[in-house]
């Protein structure tokens, strides 16, 4: 008996090793068929659940990245050639068609608390699609749109993309709370999807302005809002046929104050006040900068091709800053990271100082070969910044209301950039920088590049951890009963292949 025991498990020992062997056969067969990236987009869909992985990229990639791309590049000579504005106003203008990003918690209280037809996602999903391509399409058909109007317009676009991008953060949160070893592998994946889908954008936005116009690219992004509105009708969630809605107003209460209580802790509070102060001090001048690239005065004259090649070259950058932290900076403790990046910021932006006082072509070096440079390195700068503020942000989360505070998180975030761009645009008033003088825009780079490197005086503010360390104790957080919000535990969407198949 003894003997036979042993041979079993002699056999069990072997059975197992045969396994493991297997399992390296095929990961070694993985990453020779389809590289290092396949085999890691396959982990996280093992680990995740493959339709996470797909929403990131539909997402991210094509709704926010390229669609973003487009857009961003297109907003900007239609505010300059069509609406005619002032970089000062286009700055504010701007702002205000980011207000949608700063309410984010509401949109994430109301996918999180209210169902629409039983259904948490999938209608929020429909809704927000839907309200971006109506927007787009009467931006791009009405011949001749009022200014306000347009702005009204825009800022609708804006919301759809905000409503869509908060069901999708809300997984990524709960799915870095879960899975906390893979909280920054989730976080280069959607900065991936993003960086991959505005290279794209970049790199055929100004040939699409030379040959359809501003509002003729305002009809094409309504691709990706349709997109949208197949991903709410091909998600598959749980069905909720007796939802109360009459338990709404309390729960809206309890999310309220689990999200108040949370906020109230030093170690929440203080790295929101850094990352705030790290976003507004920051001031915005682009589109001072822009209307100097495009002058054919002072500037250097740079056609549309031009201007979507170099946002296409930062969009690389961007990109290398996402690789970047993935594969050397991602366990880096937070506090001694965010040091170094935001040092490297401010000394990136005198970059634009050399430019605008011409001292490249004293170096022999030209306009363009030098924006180049300036665009890629101030991209890839500027996300290795962002990178660990986004993990960090997942670290503050606390379990039942994640979706919902990680929204409050970004919109923090948002502030932080609405108040550099409205700060940015006062400077540019200030300094008398409009559509034809740019006499002083070197010292409004000056003030800017000071006031980048200001916050590194806040950095006490950040905790001294790591990313796949926890921040927030479960006792001091246990808002899930509290706040009584059903999440659903497995959102996934329904595959896309076998939904065209039924439609056949």
């Amino acid at each position: 008996m003894v003997v036979e025991e042993e041979n079993d498990k002699m056999m069990t020992m072997e059975e197992k090793n045969d396994d493991d062997d297997d399992d390296d056969e095929m990961e070694r067969r993985g990453c020779s068929n389809g590289g290092p990236v396949v085999h890691w987009l396959k982990k996280l869909a093992s680990e995740m659940h493959w339709s996470l992985v797909l929403g990131v990229i539909l997402i991210y990639g094509i709704s926010q990245g390229l669609s973003g791309a487009l857009g961003r590049v297109g907003t900007k000579y239609y505010m300059k050639d069509i609406q005619k504005v002032q970089p000062s106003q286009a700055q504010i203008y701007g702002g205000i068609t980011s207000i949608p990003w700063i309410v984010k918690p509401l949109w994430g209280l109301l996918t999180d608390v209210i169902p629409i037809f039983g259904y948490r996602r999938r209608p929020y999903f429909i809704i927000a699609g839907s309200i971006g391509v109506i927007s787009l399409l009467v931006l791009s058909l009405h011949e001749n749109l009022h200014l306000v109007l347009a702005i009204l317009l825009l800022t609708s676009g804006s919301a759809g993309v905000a409503i869509s991008d908060v069901t999708i953060d809300a997984c990524v949160a709960q799915s870095s709370i879960s899975h906390p070893l893979l909280a920054a592998d989730m976080q280069s994946l959607c900065a991936l999807s993003s960086s991959i889908g505005a290279l794209v954008g970049y790199s055929i936005s100004g040939f699409l302005l030379h040959l359809i116009g501003p509002k003729g690219v305002y009809g094409l992004l309504t691709i990706p809002s349709a997109l949208v509105i197949f991903v709410g009708i091909v998600l598959k969630e749980p069905h909720m046929p007796n939802f109360q809605y009459r338990q709404v107003k309390q729960k809206f209460l309890n999310a309220g104050i689990a999200m108040w209580t949370t906020l109230k802790s030093p170690s929440v509070w203080r790295p929101c006040l850094y990352m705030y102060s790290s976003f507004a001090l920051s001031l915005n001048i682009l589109d001072g900068m822009f209307y100097w690239y495009t002058d054919a005065k002072d500037g250097p004259r740079f056609s549309q091709e031009n201007v979507g090649f170099i946002f296409s070259i930062g969009s690389i950058g961007s990109l290398v800053g996402a690789v970047l932290y993935q594969n050397v900076l991602k366990d880096y403790p937070f506090r001694d990271l965010l040091f170094w990046t935001q040092l490297l910021y401010g000394f990136s932006g005198m970059l634009d100082l050399v430019l605008v006082s011409r001292l490249n072509l004293k170096f022999g070096i030209p306009d363009y070969f030098f924006v180049v440079i300036d665009e890629s390195l101030s991209q890839m700068i500027g996300r290795l910044k962002w990178m660990p503020l986004l993990v960090l942000s997942t670290k503050l989360c606390p379990s039942g209301i994640e979706g919902t505070f990680f929204a409050l998180l970004m919109s923090i975030d948002n502030i932080g950039v609405l108040s550099s761009s409205w700060g940015g645009g006062v400077l540019l008033h200030v300094l008398k920088i409009t559509r034809t003088q740019f006499d002083k825009l070197w010292l409004a780079i000056l003030i800017r590049n000071i006031l980048r490197v200001t916050p590194l005086f806040l950095l006490f503010l950040v905790p001294r951890t790591d990313p796949k360390s926890s921040i927030l104790s479960t006792e001091s957080f246990d808002v899930e009963e509290e706040t009584e919000i059903e999440e659903p535990k497995n959102v996934e969407l329904v595959s896309l292949v076998n939904n065209f198949d039924n439609g056949r």
